[in-house]
């Protein structure tokens, strides 16, 4: 193999199982520069990590965060710095975010573009990435997209649902024709607006205010409906669409159905879609609107529908959708002891940038839903493949950027705010047994994480710049 006649690396890893695309391997890894340059026996570097009965990873790429991002009269909990440090923790070393653009007129986006990244870098402990939000297909924004893309942001978010994010079927289709002929990826956030606002108004009309009314507001068919439309549009504007936080099974069909038909299309879900149901906005009081967030937690049968598509590649990658708010101050709008908001002014949003790499192991390795190639997949290499950042990460492969983590299988870890370095007052997986635990990270070959704690010191993430057409089939 290239580099393997070296005689000292920087770095070995030797004494693990390797996943690897080809699968498990025993083998170590040699780390030079930064960057993977050996995959075999016999190496020997300067510094060697033992990994004798831990899996070696690739770090894992979360798709879909929300970290320092404003929403009304609250902002999420976790900075840049607290989110990434959080992540790292977890086994993820490579995020990627938001732009929301607040202004409109000449170079709107790629100036929101600049701040945003601005206000990652020298925060960010890990490297990141960053999807543009189109709010509107007026000419001006269409027309700098081809610009946003030359910047290295080739995803771009689009909303069927939202006051002041949502676009109608001809926004849509322009946004993602004009996205499509840029190279770039679309997002979207699929439910039926119209369905939601007749269901929320209904159950506010009846008196139902509390947290156990919000799956309610926005039921299954909301979803299923937009997903298929936004698929049907994207298609017809030849545009590759990836649809964020499927929470449904009828949702995850409509994305299984189109990539049947060949079109170049991705389905994500998210931890609590495949662990937590609709049962826990049932809770005693107020606690239900810890799990507030939307798409809302669904039902049991819907959460194995989501395993089994998971498993079938039906759905390509496992994201977290990471907006925390604090239940004491942000999810009560900051008036404890006062009257508590109603279900539709909660804000949406649970934590989770930490947990989603062994929570999938847990529950999904562990209890034979998932391989561990496709536990690595949907956590590491799709999300990696899918926004262009594939194989510099994702995967263990000779020129990869050094981002490694070793990985515990047989660690036995309970949940607890506690226990977690992400910002918030509380986590929806309180008390749960996971089987499975990341031990050490490491960061373009440097350790930032030992035992489950961050050393790794402040900053040191980069801003990925991606080229179009990088993406492929996830």
């Amino acid at each position: 193999m290239e580099g393997a006649s070296r005689l000292l690396f920087d770095v070995v890893v030797s004494g693990g199982t390797l996943i690897t695309p080809a699968g498990p391997v025993g083998a170590g890894l040699g780390i030079e520069g930064g960057r993977i340059v050996a995959l075999g026996d016999g190496l020997s570097g300067r510094t060697t990590l033992d990994a004798t009965g831990l899996l070696v990873l690739p770090g894992a790429v979360d798709p879909h965060v929300h970290l320092q991002m404003p929403a009304g009269a609250v902002t999420s909990s976790d900075t840049w710095e607290t989110g990434t440090v959080a992540a790292a923790c977890g086994g993820t070393t490579t995020v990627i975010d938001f732009v929301e653009p607040e202004s409109t007129g000449p170079d709107a986006l790629l100036r929101a573009l600049a701040a945003r990244r601005a206000e990652a870098e020298g925060q960010a402990v890990i490297d990141f990435a960053l999807h543009m939000t189109l709010v509107n297909a007026g000419p001006a924004s269409l027309a700098e997209v081809p610009a946003v893309v030359e910047a290295g942001c080739t995803s771009f978010k689009t909303y069927t649902t939202y006051e002041g994010f949502k676009l109608d079927d001809s926004d849509l289709l322009a946004v993602y024709a004009a996205v499509g002929a840029a190279g770039g990826v679309a997002l979207v956030h699929a439910e039926n607006d119209a369905i939601i606002d007749r269901a929320r108004s209904a159950l506010i009309a009846a008196g139902r205010t509390d947290p156990a009314a919000h799956p309610l507001s926005r039921p299954a068919v909301a979803e299923a409906e937009a997903v298929a439309r936004t698929l049907s549009l994207a298609e017809a504007a030849g545009c590759p669409l990836y649809v964020v936080h499927v929470s449904t099974g009828r949702g995850a069909e409509a994305v299984a159905l189109a990539r049947g038909r060949g079109q170049a299309a991705w389905g994500e879900t998210c931890p609590q879609y495949l662990l937590l149901t609709d049962a826990e906005y049932a809770r005693p009081g107020f606690e239900g609107a810890k799990f507030v967030c939307s798409p809302p937690l669904r039902t049991a049968a819907d959460r194995d529908a989501l395993w089994r598509a998971l498993a079938a590649g039906n759905l390509a990658a496992a994201g977290t959708d990471h907006c925390p708010f604090f239940y004491e101050g942000d999810k009560d709008l900051g008036r404890p002891g006062g009257a508590l908001p109603p279900f539709h002014k909660i804000p949406g949003g649970m934590p989770g940038i930490e947990t989603r790499f062994a929570l999938l192991f847990s529950e999904g390795v562990a209890q034979g839903r998932l391989s561990l190639e496709r536990w690595v997949d949907v956590c590491c290499a799709a999300p990696a493949r899918v926004f262009g950042l594939y194989p510099r990460k994702g995967a263990l492969v000779e020129g990869a950027d050094a981002d490694v983590v070793l990985f515990e299988p047989g660690r036995q870890v309970k949940l607890s705010r506690d226990l977690l370095q992400e910002h918030c007052d509380y986590t929806p997986y309180e008390g749960m047994a996971v089987r499975g635990w990341t031990r050490t990270v490491l960061r373009g070959g440097k350790v930032i994480v030992r035992d489950g704690r961050y050393t790794g010191g402040a900053g040191g993430g980069r801003y990925l710049a991606r080229r179009p057409g990088e993406g492929d089939d996830g």
